[in-house]
């Protein structure tokens, strides 16, 4: 077989098989080398303008090694050789539906962008490809394990608990950001994967085994300092709350067009909006003029689900916070609040093999043969989750009224506003 190299400043060398030649040479997938894997996190971090292309290659990369390595160990018989050629494939095509600048335009309630995926994969050019090469049901294959939904041994691998798109993007952004948190155990951790099949299941599924434990820890430990740090930088969650701001307000007003975002670029997008949208958040973006904390508190000292719907009522959200613009001396747009979507820091669900041949379940539940990585993983998550009001420019506000506010039920938020008050 045909391979092509090449270079990658993460694993080195990557090879790429005909197949994977073919999908990586089309418009779909040309299009990730100008979608930024971290969104606007440049800004914070020069170096972090690295894209969806090389983190995809890299996923390949690893979904290729790791097979390898489980069928030296003879875990792959009696699993279809086009049942690995698929699983690579959806390695390389798990991203191809990302909207410019990453997650951000989730948050607002963009289609998610594994289904935005769903046409680019199951026709047009790319389908054509799979089912050149691997025959007529290999794009529904190929999405089905994208979604998680596959019935596939080897579905783990691309989507569930330990997917290797995890261990790629977080030992990559730690890379190109110049930090020190990605540092995950890769090599003792792909090693340790297997095909583990539990008393009473049908197949067995990607699982762990026990000695790979601590490998796994670390990478849970790597995902808390890279979302504390990184992903959920106040910098950087400042400018994502602009540019959603930005996109939510050109799609209100008829300039942008909901079904088309996810086939911009990220330049093509803020240069579609500069031309039939002018705001000064475009300006204030590509200026780096990023909006100031005005107050923020952590996860950790809220009530629990308070303030949940500033991460999922987005047109609460924009009311509540031209309302608030209002009361403080400021135009619609000028105040932003932000708390990122709720999201587990680490989900875990998946078999564990242990030294003596017993197979447990690692869930949420834990097991007491390990550390309980689920409930230390939701208070970090607690700790590394901020919620924040941003304005643009420094701005004095009381932090008891907004604390209050925040933290109130969202019909209570809506009684608020009928009233004319918000900070009462």
């Amino acid at each position: 077989m045909h391979f092509e190299i090449l270079r990658d400043p993460l694993w080195n060398t990557i090879r790429l098989d005909s197949l994977a030649v073919r999908l990586v040479d089309l418009p779909p997938f040309q299009r990730l080398r100008y979608v930024r894997q971290l969104g606007l996190a440049y800004l914070v971090y020069p170096g972090a303008t690295h894209s969806r292309f090389e983190h995809a290659l890299g996923t390949y990369h690893l979904a290729r090694r790791t097979l390898a390595l489980l069928g030296e160990r003879g875990a792959l018989v009696g699993i279809d050789a086009d049942d690995c050629d698929v699983v690579r494939a959806a390695a390389l095509l798990h991203d191809v539906g990302h909207y410019p600048f990453s997650h951000a335009l989730e948050e607002i309630g963009a289609l998610h962008h594994e289904e935005v995926a769903r046409p680019l994969i199951t026709d047009g050019p790319v389908a054509a490809v799979l089912r050149e090469e691997l025959g007529d049901g290999a794009p529904e294959r190929v999405m089905r394990l994208i979604r998680g939904a596959s019935e596939s041994p080897l579905q783990g691998l691309i989507s569930g608990s330990l997917d290797l798109d995890k261990i790629d993007y977080l030992k990559r952004d730690a890379l190109m950001c110049g930090v020190s948190y990605g540092e995950i155990d890769v090599d003792r951790l792909l090693h340790s994967l297997a095909l583990v099949c539990e008393v009473g299941r049908k197949r067995p599924e990607i699982g762990v085994q026990e000695k790979g434990l601590s490998a796994l820890e670390s990478l849970l430990f790597a995902k808390y300092q890279m979302y504390r740090n990184v992903y959920w930088h106040h910098a950087v969650r400042s400018a994502t709350a602009m540019y959603k701001r930005l996109v939510d307000d050109a799609l209100g007003g008829g300039s942008l067009d909901a079904q088309s975002l996810a086939s911009f670029t990220d330049e093509g997008l803020l240069h579609h909006l500069d031309q039939r949208a002018p705001h000064p958040l475009v300006s204030a973006l590509r200026e780096r003029r990023l909006y100031k904390r005005a107050f923020e508190c952590p996860a950790a000292e809220l009530p629990d689900d308070g303030g949940e719907w500033i991460a999922d009522d987005r047109r609460l959200v924009v009311t509540v916070e031209n309302q608030l613009a209002r009361e403080l001396g400021l135009k619609e747009g000028e105040l932003l609040l932000d708390y990122p979507a709720k999201t587990q820091m680490l989900g875990l669900d998946l078999p564990v093999l242990g030294r003596d041949g017993a197979v447990h379940r690692l869930t949420s539940e834990g097991w007491a043969g390990a550390l309980n990585l689920t409930k230390l993983s939701e208070e970090l998550y607690r700790s590394a989750r901020w919620l924040r009001v941003f304005t643009c420019r420094r701005e004095r506000v009381d932090r008891t009224r907004i604390l209050e506010l925040v933290t109130l039920p969202r019909a209570a938020v809506r009684e608020r506003l009928e009233s004319g008050t918000l900070l009462a």
